[in-house]
């Protein structure tokens, strides 16, 4: 499906007069960079229609440019309404495109640098308080048709923090059980290991024992986690199982598979775990990400400053 999607922006842009550079980008992004179909797509889909403005601009070499016409089609996207969000991330698909440019030699001077887009609030992330997550792990209740997988898959999400796609991307042999750990494969196939609890390890193995064996299929391709039909399970289908045991749990209505990940660091940091080291469980490139949880948590530092604080 997502091959179709690129194969599809790949024909648009052949049309276009920056579209084959831009083609040439986007396998700069696969094949050097690394970065998954979704991110790629993303990029494109960004990209097509920058080069169909520049096309209306009369803009047909990388190196014609000029930071006017960025501008001008920044101002053309806040006026469609676009988020500002949505708007700093096409500036940044473009400054990525430039510099790509640079890198090639069909851009004489790097103007990426002069490049600025809206100024964003940090948004903090949404979290659960520990009851609440808890309440979640238990909503799966013996009688549900695949009960050890559900509740196999929301132990792993809040015991590992990791993303749905890297959840749903685990293989049997990326599960150990007998240290406790997983093989999860992030951004850009980067590989790391995250620590596994014992209670989480213990439902995989109720679930590799009693269910997995009857939903496997040849097309299984030896992935953990198998949908109804024994076919590898995607993160759609993740999204409406973590959705249906949130209502169960009577969660807030923004919970999402991400609410666990972020519940995964908090909680963590909360305990007193190492900054640097939650980072690395993440498969954080930038410790700035990692460190908003610390404002997440502001009933610990208030607990700390009242402690520690010779006036708290």
């Amino acid at each position: 499906m997502l091959n179709t999607q690129v194969t599809r922006l790949r024909e648009k842009l052949k049309t276009l007069p920056l579209g084959s550079v831009t083609e040439t980008f986007l396998d700069y992004l696969t094949v050097e960079a690394g970065l998954s179909v979704n991110t790629v797509l993303a990029y494109g889909r960004d990209l097509l229609r920058f080069t169909e403005y520049c096309h209306s601009e009369k803009v047909e070499k990388i190196g014609d440019i000029l930071p006017t016409t960025v501008y001008g089609y920044l101002q053309k996207l806040s006026k469609l309404g676009l988020a500002e969000n949505s708007i700093s991330r096409n500036l940044v698909a473009i400054k990525m495109l430039l510099r790509f440019g640079v890198l090639t030699g069909l851009i004489s001077e790097d103007m990426t640098d002069v490049l600025e887009g809206p100024k964003l609030w940090k948004k903090l992330p949404a979290i659960a308080s520990k009851d609440q997550v808890f309440a979640l792990l238990s909503a799966p209740c013996p009688d549900d048709p695949y009960y050890l997988r559900d509740k196999a898959l929301l132990q792993v999400l809040y015991a590992t923090g990791a993303r749905a796609s890297e959840v749903v991307g685990l293989k049997i042999k990326d599960v150990n059980l007998s240290i406790g750990y997983v093989r999860c494969f992030g951004k850009g196939r980067k590989e790391r290991i995250v620590p596994l609890g014992k209670m989480a390890g213990q439902t995989i193995t109720a679930y590799l024992q009693e269910l997995r064996p009857q939903l496997e299929k040849q097309h299984s391709a030896g992935m953990l986690f198998l949908s109804r039909t024994g076919r590898p399970m995607d993160r759609i289908e993740l999204w409406r199982i973590v959705k249906k045991y949130a209502l169960r749990a009577g969660m807030p209505k923004n919970m999402t598979v991400h609410t666990l990940r972020h519940c995964f660091a908090t909680h963590l940091l909360s305990g007193g775990a190492d900054l640097r080291a939650l980072q690395e469980m993440l498969g954080h490139a930038d410790i700035k990400t990692t460190q908003i949880y610390t404002h997440v948590d502001n009933e610990r530092l208030r607990s700390i400053h009242k402690k520690y604080h010779p006036r708290g």
